[in-house]
């Protein structure tokens, strides 16, 4: 994958390079310099593997004075409190952040403290997005360009081949798709891998299948989850929410999963070693278990289709705060990481599957195969189902309420909160957490 990126990059970011960004940093066909040019350091927060390393060099290669400092945190609750404290002091930020489809609602409120990426030559870019993804990146009145897109997240299920064989169930991608047409065939597989493999749970933990089936239930039904439309809490009487909880507190009531949450030290090491079988798997995710299985890893997983048909779960944007005293240059920096090649660069190297349509068409994407997974054809599996992704409406406090929920669930799998008062804790949780 990453040789696919060294390969197919150079000659076409070149030509986006001297292109289009020039124009977004303010230069002209005179060659004149930005306001704000010159050496500059630019840092980028993210969360998660972004695979935007070689696109910084890149970058400062075809940049001369500019240098990319890169802030980097495991995963999104970390990351959340961090932006919040930055965003709320008036300092801190990178240059250009990294806002997640949970957190974007938030600071869409917050707009006034981002640059509007119309004025830094956003009006041009919006055929280079999927145009729901464009769509949520504008403020609600469609004047102000909050964010450009990066990701988006086609939702599959990563297994390990090898303990499916030691199960005695079927190893092949297709043959395993057809075990889990609904998530209660695949907790009927789960059950039956639990009784041939003693030592190994069936699912990392239930906050993987929460939060995939709250967004697939919810892209099949209203087109919200925690909050509705207006941004009123409706967690206890959304249905897609409740369905959604009760399919992750099954797995808890049947001892399925090792109550463990994406990203964090005790999953990134049970990937290391045989503590579960499967996680739910956005593209995005398949670079991260390549990162923390490690060398050892590689050809003992697979990717089949999800429980319940299409889904999604994650995808991100970038903004660029009003802190920054380089606007021009991290307008200009955003634009390329989100650009058509920007993004192909990306998911080469961190399967974070593109919300470029023409990235999605290039056959370094289309036509890939992701050898750390068994060569599995991720380019088309995942744009087989990037294509039915239905986006959710969420509020400013949709990460608060699911955060608070995912403990509850846990807390039932630790046995502090009985299954059959999950439900009345869950609301009780929801509600304080959207005050």
């Amino acid at each position: 994958m990453r040789a696919i990126m060294r390969r197919g990059l150079g000659t076409a970011m070149a030509v986006v390079l001297a292109g289009g960004l020039a124009a977004a940093c303010g230069g002209d066909d005179k060659g004149k310099k930005d306001s704000d040019s010159g050496p500059v350091t630019l840092t980028v927060d993210v969360f998660g593997e972004v695979g935007y390393d070689q696109l910084y060099k890149q970058y400062e290669q075809s940049h001369p004075g500019v240098t990319i400092k890169q802030r980097k945190v495991s995963d999104l609750d970390t990351y959340k409190p961090r932006i919040q404290q930055w965003m709320a002091t008036g300092s801190g930020a990178g240059d250009v952040v990294m806002l997640e489809e949970g957190i974007l609602p938030l600071y869409m409120q917050q707009r006034s403290k981002f640059l509007n990426l119309f004025d830094y030559g956003g009006k041009a870019l919006q055929d280079k997005f999927l145009p729901w993804k464009w769509q949520m990146g504008l403020s609600p009145d469609g004047k102000q360009l909050v964010g450009l897109g990066t990701d988006v997240g086609p939702l599959a299920m990563c297994y390990r081949t090898d303990l499916f064989k030691k199960a005695g169930l079927p190893t092949d991608r297709d043959a395993v798709g057809k075990l889990w047409p609904t998530w209660d065939a695949f907790l009927q597989t789960g059950q039956k891998f639990q009784q041939k493999v003693s030592g190994t749970k069936w699912l990392d933990g239930p906050t993987a299948v929460f939060r995939a089936t709250v967004l697939q239930n919810a892209g099949a039904g209203p087109g919200y989850s925690f909050f509705d439309k207006d941004d009123k809490l409706v967690f206890d009487t959304n249905p897609a929410v409740k369905q959604a909880f009760d399919t992750s507190l099954k797995f808890e009531e049947n001892k399925l999963t090792s109550d463990m949450s994406i990203f964090t030290p005790p999953w990134q090491a049970g990937l290391k070693r045989d503590t579960f079988a499967t996680v739910p798997c956005p593209s995005w995710m398949l670079g991260g278990i390549e990162q923390f299985s490690g060398a050892s890893g590689k050809g003992k997983w697979d990717v089949a289709t999800t429980p319940g048909g299409s889904g999604y779960w994650g995808g991100s944007w970038l903004a660029v705060p009003k802190q920054t005293k380089h606007a021009k240059q991290a307008a200009a920096l955003a634009e390329f990481l989100t650009s058509p090649q920007g993004q192909i660069g990306a998911y080469s190297a961190a399967n974070t599957f593109p919300s470029s349509p023409q990235a999605e068409q290039d056959p370094a994407v289309a036509g890939s195969k992701n050898a750390y997974f068994n060569d599995a054809p991720a380019g088309k599996i995942f744009g087989d189902l990037v294509a039915s992704v239905k986006p959710v409406h969420l509020g400013p406090k949709n990460e608060d309420v699911r955060a608070a929920v995912e403990n509850v669930l846990i807390s039932v799998g630790q046995g502090k909160v009985k299954p059959d008062e999950a439900w009345a804790k869950a609301v009780e949780a929801a509600k304080k957490a959207a005050r």
